[in-house]
């Protein structure tokens, strides 16, 4: 399974055209601000989730697979699978999350 759909949303990223998508697939839509260096590491939920970037780039391992995400980029965390996030940008990423229900 390939954890990142490149290029899924076009740039700029519209939000609200990712709320739509999602929801159609049964995902509710997050925002996220992350400062640069921000990590996040070691979740597990027990709900598939998605991850968006609008603005800036991240860095994610989603279990043992290590990708990096642009802006529209739709990364695929399944449940159950621990992943970590890091912010790689030089400034402030802008993404976006969601889980289904």
């Amino acid at each position: 399974m390939d954890l990142v759909n490149p290029g899924k949303f076009t740039s700029p990223v519209d939000r609200k055209a990712v709320a739509r998508d999602w929801a159609a697939r049964g995902y509710d839509c997050r925002t996220f601000v992350d400062p640069p260096e921000q990590e996040w590491n070691d979740f597990i939920h027990r709900t598939n989730e998605l991850v968006t970037v609008v603005e800036g780039r991240l860095w994610m391992r989603v279990g043992g697979a290590g990708c990096e995400a642009g802006p529209g980029d739709e990364v695929i965390i399944p449940r159950h699978t621990r992943h970590s996030v890091k912010n790689i940008h030089r400034g402030t990423t802008h993404w976006l999350f969601g889980y289904d229900s």
